[in-house]
């Protein structure tokens, strides 16, 4: 290794590169000048292979007004200055920007801009010349072509020999049709044409999604309980360290030059008492000009000064406000070095402790709370500033400045020279030797925002200095020029501390001066024939970038240039670029001095400048490859993913250095192994400022060789820099430890990945210095994220075809998958002070939703490679077995059942009658008087009411008209078509009269005619009505202008209003001839979007209302309040028939009056002193979110819910737990007892099967295990653990209804606690799907199911729902123990992913959790992908936020990966009359391309 590193030391660039520079330099537009080759080189042939094979991406949809927002009206640019595009590198302790900016350029090159006849020119023509390199946009899939995930479907990789490959997506079979319900529907999009625009794209995905990937690790899994992720293993290829153990490397033996000061106020006293002229510190306006020059015998005077006032005039006399040793923050602009030199020599002089930190700014800085925190920590309690920056602070209304976010409360002290006192003859500082006593505190950002103190002793501070002199050979009165942040880091060490130990002048040229004029740097090295300057690579590639051949340039002065990030790999490209333009002016190229430096361990390493230019500085190519194992290895073979370090020098005068090993015990490496730089030495920090444990583990470690034993009885300090010792001691720096990734067990650093990713064309459509690489961690992974800010005036096209390539780049040359890539408007990322990108802030912004890009692009398919295997599907275990297992564990079979009505003794009148139209007749006549119904206006007043005669003559009359006017046989079908009210129930009851059989249907929504009457329409013709009755408003609409729009209005069947009646009654009433004929029909439309009308015989209706009436314990002198819809199941016998049947009073509320006066329900409740009460979810809801602000005002008008027993949500689904326990605990206070409130359950095939009644134990609620749940198994766990799922328990199961959980495929029964369908048996069931295409085989397997063992007689309805039973602790009534049904979800709605069943409202609910603005959510699959729908409340910037959140969220929680993000307005997510979702129109909506969504993101 040592030989070919040596092979590789050669002079940065022969002659040859360097005319082959010029050449192309005189050609060149702007972007195209200042590169290195390898690099793009690399990124160019990468791409060029993906190019041969295209396949489209899709690109997300986006609504217009999103695109416009990004215009170049709304644009503002970074900045105004000419460096603006390059603006702002890597401010500090940002690992991404341009101190990696630079780099790219450099690497660019040779492919594209000499006109090769390779990749770029020919597809330079075919991209309508936009620019070489091609642009490959609408690859991007390919990139994974050796990508690890499975995407969905099978795979043939060529065509002869077809590979099956597990897909984890899905089962390999084309199609597989569930065995329940009309479920085939769902492959074919519901006859949506495939030719929408949206199908088309989904057959792009899937299509990407097919290509080959990366074979999948190894798999090997760890038991997560039930749950197996996947462990990856090590591939047995990778390379590793071979060479042998590293030996420490000791610097040069410091030589103590014997006047060298005591002190570095010493040597300040020393040189402001003899050269009181000499020139110190030379300040510049921004226009260049010298603003004003700080001597010697100024700084000391000055210092001595502040000194004293700090330590004298702040508080009294007896009570200094600040004593030696304390700390005081410094507060001073970037463009006054003078005040801040005299402040912090004012400090040492005072012996108190100055923390040097950034100006607050108005805005709420990045970071600025934090900084506040180490203020706070610190006791900082005074703050010295100058002249100009207080008058610059924000000032509250009374002038005083307020206490910033965070900050602790400061005394703000003005150190101008004006402002303070003379101090007084007598009085003189205290000059010690430098002791072990903290000189200074240096601020550092970690990679998580956090900011720490680190402490430097006197000593340390002295001796770091003599160091640094003795390296760079510093001599008295030298020039230095300093570009760099001079109160931190290398700016603070040359440009304050050293210069003055050596007397020597300080040129600073602040930040704002390089903005506009980014040459004035070498301009000033020039006019002042400095020896030295102090600068970033940022400061280089600006100064190539303004650079217009000027020609009075000479450098020749330049003995020294400190690059002071050197230790960022990439800037080599910056320090060769500067010399092949600047050679010919002078410089030299032994003059470039990279250091590598770190807060913690100051500098760490530094090129000397040496007068032999014979002896080329260090470098190796290394294979990043290698460098992702920690390995090193030179790059032999000029492959394309390859590292250029140079050397940083090497290790300082008077220092240990080793490398260990990053994580666990601090192990020496291997001398081919990188690891983190480790010093030992006087001059390091010594501390973090009050955190004990974190200091002990980077200030105090003890580094061991193999064999265990430490190498050195003194404590070590982490630089946080990786690296190694290459030939010659000299030092290479491959990262930091703050950009490091970890993907899969491999290594990379952001850096780099920023590099590769400006590699691809990037100044077209990013901004250079502002992207922001990081990591995040999912799925126990980490997964990198890339931010860049997008040029305002680059299309959608073009920033999608970048972000596609910039993807398959990354792959190509890292191999590591990007996770999410996102572009946000110009100027709009977080800000360090010095300009560069805040990272933890930006990611901060990126994990909680409030990034706001303009472009996002997820991978997910390709990059999560440790999803759990998919379920392999068992042969079925034959439903004997199981019942014998089940014997043999000693588990009971699941069965439950109601009170059994034969044994219930009850004096109920109403049992004497068949029939519910003989009840009537019976209660006219013995209760004429007795009020059955009152129905509530939308202001709670009393709108109509009935009593029984008057229904009773009311539904007379009205079979009077069926009768004469509609001239119906008995058993004809009639459809009421009615709003809910009173009207609804006398023609109910008037059809029972007539003989005919009621059907009730929705009335058509006036406003929205077109998509209502449809459904209404299609009722009327399913149910075969031979006439339709309506209220005269409701007759005018159906033959209205817009009806006959919607539908064919001349097909309507007679229609007759019952506005005004027949004053006659009928000659005789209809009395059934036999229980089991028609009652009525209930149609109802289903989640899955299936229209079903089940048939209800005359025995079932009384079957149902007794079973109610006992349940609920109904009397005539009971009041009931209903807010329910009365079309479909229990809400329709609860509105019409069961106070007919039980006497009570029926207090009807309907629901769409809710919508006016949220509170109607709650105050009819309390009005009316109601017991019990029975609402649906969308009632509750708009109870919770219509007034939970409102709960005090309704206190005062008397609102009082104490008298509530039962408040029941009548549901066809798992209960809502959430919505029930807010709605509780926002109406306790009203005296809603929690108990009360209680769901019921029913479904196509029985209106209701539970119900909580008035006695019985409460609800109980279990948690389960959700990933047991997916294996269709129930696990119980503790409440809180992870992946746990509340259920609870839907009511009580109501009298003479049996239940029993049986396997939906074999029909077997199952045991106790296992999920399986819920089937039925009672007296209430329907008696058959109301079909007109007859289609038996549903009916008789829906309504007349055996078990295919055990019990074989009984005949079941199967109610299409998963769900266990499990028997308690608690006793019921009758003393038995008390067994408990939980409703899982409906069979239809459940997801067959990865091999295992999904209930969307479990992943809907991960989906809400994941952003505030998310208000309602759906999700449904479709071939083979996850589409998740979420209704965004808030701005439309926020869309794009979703995309990663919601991807996120749903990989955490559910191991699934979202296919499609659609991010549509509030309100689009069809929801029906129950509250329930339709998720299956959603579906149809989607495909058509009619939800005019905001945006749609394609996750590859």
């Amino acid at each position: 290794m040592e030989a070919s590193m040596a092979h590789e030391r050669r002079p940065p660039m022969g002659p040859s590169s360097a005319s082959r520079y010029h050449r192309r330099r005189s050609s060149g537009t702007r972007d195209e000048r200042y590169r290195s080759d390898v690099h793009t080189e690399a990124v160019q042939a990468a791409l060029a292979k993906h190019k041969e094979r295209k396949v489209a991406v899709p690109m997300p949809s986006k609504r217009r007004s999103l695109v416009v927002q990004t215009s170049m009206d709304a644009y503002t640019p970074p900045d105004t200055s000419s460096g603006s595009e390059e603006e702002g590198g890597q401010g500090e302790g940002t690992p991404t920007s341009s101190q990696g900016s630079v780099s790219m350029d450099h690497w660019i090159s040779r492919a594209i801009h000499q006109g090769s006849t390779t990749s770029s020119s020919s597809s330079s023509t075919q991209s309508g010349g936009s620019g070489a390199a091609g642009r490959l946009a609408d690859v991007l899939a390919q990139t994974h072509v050796k990508n690890h995930s499975a995407p969905p479907d099978v795979t043939t990789y060529t065509s002869e020999h077809p590979v099956q490959v597990e897909r984890p997506q899905v089962s390999t079979v084309p199609r597989t049709t569930p065995k329940y319900g009309n479920a085939e529907l769902m492959e074919t999009g519901d006859g949506v044409p495939v030719s929408s625009r949206v199908s088309a794209k989904i057959q792009q995905l899937v299509n990407t999604l097919k290509q080959p990937r990366r074979p999948p690790l190894r798999e090997f899994f760890v038991d997560d309980f039930e749950e197996l992720l996947e462990v990856q293993q090590p591939d047995p290829n990778q390379p590793r360290p071979e060479g042998a153990q590293m030996l420490t490397m000791r610097g040069d033996q410091l030589g103590v030059v014997t006047n060298w000061p005591p002190s570095l106020e010493a040597a300040l006293q020393r040189w402001g008492t003899i050269s009181p002229k000499a020139p110190c510190l030379t300040t510049m306006d921004t226009n260049g000009k010298p603003l004003y020059v700080l001597t010697y015998g100024k700084l000391w005077s000055r210092s001595i000064k502040v000194a004293y006032n700090i330590l004298h005039k702040l508080g009294t006399k007896q009570e200094p406000m600040v004593r030696p040793g304390d700390r005081v923050a410094l507060v001073f602009p970037n463009n006054d070095p003078a005040a801040f030199m005299v402040a912090f020599y004012g400090c040492l002089l005072a012996e108190v402790v100055p923390v040097p930190i950034e100006v607050p700014l108005t805005r709420k800085d990045a970071g600025s709370q934090q900084i506040g925190f180490l203020l706070g920590s610190c006791g900082v309690t005074v703050a010295l500033t100058s002249d100009a920056c207080h008058k610059g602070l924000p000032k509250g209304p009374t002038g005083e400045i307020p206490q910033f976010k965070g900050w602790p409360k400061l005394l703000w002290f003005v150190t101008e020279s004006k402002h303070l006192s003379k101090p007084p003859r007598d009085w003189f500082p205290h000059i010690k030797d430098a002791n072990n006593d903290t000189a200074y505190i240096e601020y550092k950002t970690c990679k998580d925002g956090s900011v720490l103190g680190v402490t430097v002793m006197r000593i340390a501070l002295l001796t770091h200095c003599q160091a640094l002199t003795q390296s760079c050979g510093y001599t008295e009165a030298e020039t230095i020029v300093n570009v760099l942040d001079f109160k931190k880091d290398v700016g603070l060490w040359h440009g304050i501390l050293t210069s003055v130990m050596n007397m020597m002048h300080v040129i600073s040229i602040p930040y704002s001066l390089m903005k506009v004029n980014p040459l004035s740097w070498i301009q000033k090295v020039c006019q002042y024939k400095a020896k030295v300057a102090c600068v970033k690579s940022r400061d280089m590639h600006w100064a190539l970038v303004a650079h217009r051949d000027q020609r009075d340039i000479n450098l020749s002065s330049l003995r020294m240039l400190v690059v002071a990030d050197g230790s960022n790999p990439w800037s080599i490209s910056s320090c060769d670029a500067f010399l092949n333009v600047f050679q010919s002016k002078g410089l030299r190229p032994e003059v470039i001095c990279p250091c590598a430096s770190s807060p913690e361990a100051l500098t760490v390493a530094i090129r000397r400048p040496t007068d032999d230019s014979n002896q080329p500085p260090g470098r190796g190519v290394l294979s990043m490859q290698g460098l992702s194992h920690g390995v090193i290895r030179v790059d032999t073979e000029e492959r394309l993913s390859v590292l250029t370090v140079q050397d940083v020098g090497t290790v300082m005068p008077g220092a240990l250095m080793c490398v260990v090993k990053p994580e666990g015990v601090p192990q020496l490496c291997r001398t081919d192994e990188i690891g983190e730089l480790c010093v030992c030495s006087v001059a390091t920090g010594t501390s973090y400022y009050g955190l004990s444990g974190m200091t002990k583990n980077t200030f105090e470690v003890f580094p061991m060789s193999n064999s265990g034993a430490p190498i050195s009885e003194y404590p070590f300090t982490r630089t946080g820099l990786l690296g190694f010792v290459g030939p010659g001691g000299l030092v290479f720096i491959a990262g930091k430890m703050d950009g490091l990734m970890v993907v899969s067990g491999r290594r990379h650093n952001a850096d780099d990945i920023v590099a590769t990713a400006l590699a691809v064309e990037p100044m077209k459509f990013v901004y250079r210095g502002r992207i922001a690489v990081f990591s995040v961690t999912v799925l126990h992974d980490e997964r990198i994220v890339v931010v860049a800010e997008q040029r305002p005036d680059s299309t959608e096209e073009d920033s999608f075809q970048w972000m596609s390539r910039v993807l398959q780049a990354i792959d190509s040359i890292h191999n590591v998958g990007v996770f999410c890539l996102a572009l946000v408007p110009a100027n709009t990322l977080p800000k360090t002070p010095l300009g560069g990108i805040h990272l933890s802030e930006t990611k901060q912004l990126f994990l909680e939703g409030s990034l706001h890009p303009c472009n996002v692009l997820m991978c997910p398919h390709t990059c999560v490679t440790n999803l759990p295997k998919p379920r392999q599907k068992q042969p079925e275990i034959g439903p004997a077995s199981v019942m014998v297992g089940n014997l043999v564990s000693g588990k009971r079979i699941a069965q439950a059942s109601g009170r059994d009505l034969g044994q219930i003794e009850d004096n109920d009148q109403a049992r004497k009658f068949l029939f519910l139209s003989e009840v009537l007749q019976w209660r006219a006549q013995t209760t004429p008087d007795h009020v059955l119904f009152t129905l509530l206006s939308s202001r709670g007043a009393i709108l109509s009411s009935l009593t029984c005669l008057q229904l009773h003559k009311r539904a007379e009359k009205i079979a009077a008209m069926l009768m004469e006017r509609g001239h119906l046989q008995d058993g004809d079908h009639v459809a009421l078509v009615y709003p809910p009210g009173i009207d609804l129930i006398a023609a109910f009851y008037g059809c029972l009269y007539a003989g005919c059989v009621p059907i009730t249907v929705r009335p058509p929504h006036p406003q929205n005619i077109a998509t209502t009457l449809p459904t209404v329409k299609m009722i009327v013709e399913v149910s075969r009505s031979a006439c339709v009755m309506t209220t005269q408003v409701i007759c005018k609409l159906l033959k209205s202008k817009e009806a006959s729009a919607a539908v064919d209005v001349r097909t309507w069947p007679p229609v007759l209003d019952t506005d005004d009646l027949p004053k006659k009654k009928p000659p005789q009433l209809y009395k059934p001839s036999n229980p089991d004929t028609l009652a009525y029909l209930d149609f109802s439309v289903s989640t899955t979007g299936m229209l079903a009308g089940v048939k209800m015989s005359h025995s079932a209706t009384s079957a149902f209302c007794r079973s109610i009436k006992l349940q609920c314990e109904l009397y005539p002198s009971r009041e009931v309040a209903i807010c329910l819809d009365p079309y479909c199941g229990l809400g329709f016998v609860l509105w019409c028939l069961c106070s007919v049947y039980s006497g009570h009073q029926s207090i009807l509320i309907p629901p769409s009056e809710l919508e006016v006066n949220p509170a109607l329900w709650l105050l009819a409740v309390s009005q009316f002193r109601v017991r019990d009460t029975f609402c649906s979810y969308s009632v509750m809801e708009l109870c919770t979110k219509g007034l939970g602000l409102q709960t005090e005002s309704l206190k005062s008008r008397g609102l009082d819910l104490s008298r509530v027993r039962t408040c029941v949500v009548v549901a066809e689904e798992r209960p809502r737990i959430a919505l029930t326990q807010s709605f509780s605990k926002l109406f306790k206070d009203l005296g809603l007892h929690p108990r009360a409130v209680s769901t019921s359950f029913g479904c196509r095939v029985n209106l209701a099967i539970c119900l909580q009644g008035t006695s019985g134990p409460d609800p109980t609620t279990v948690y389960v295990d959700m990933r047991a749940l997916r294996h269709d198994r129930v696990r119980l766990v503790e409440r809180g653990s992870p992946h746990s799922l509340p259920l609870m328990e839907s009511g009580k199961i109501l009298p003479g209804v049996r239940i029993i959980i049986a396997n939906p495929e074999t029909k077997g029964p199952l045991g106790d606690s296992h999920l399986g369908e819920i089937w039925v048996h009672s007296g209430h069931n329907g008696s058959g799907y109301f079909t007109v295409y007859g289609d038996e085989a549903l009916q008789s397997d829906h309504f007349n199911s055996r078990l295919s063992f055990g019990d074989t007689q009984t005949v079941w309805a199967r109610t299409g729902y998963l769900g266990f039973l499990r028997r308690t602790e608690l006793t019921d009534a009758s003393g038995e123990r008390h067994d408990a049904l939980y409703v899982v979800g409906a069979l239809d709605e459940a997801m067959e992913l990865r091999g295992m069943r999904y209930h969307p409202i479990d992943i809907e609910t991960s989906v809400i959790r994941a952003h505030k603005s998310i208000m309602e959510c759906a999700v449904f699959p479709w071939t083979n992908l996850l589409v998740v729908v979420v209704e965004l409340e808030g701005s439309e910037q926020e869309a794009l936020d979703l995309v990663p959140l919601v991807t996120n969220a749903v990989l955490e929680e559910h191991y699934l990966i979202v296919g499609v993000v659609v991010v549509v307005d509030v309100g689009v997510i069809p929801i029906n009359s129950r509250g329930e979702k339709q998720r299956m129109h959603l579906r149809d909506g989607f495909l058509a391309d009619q939800l005019d969504p905001i945006y749609v993101a394609y996750n590859m």
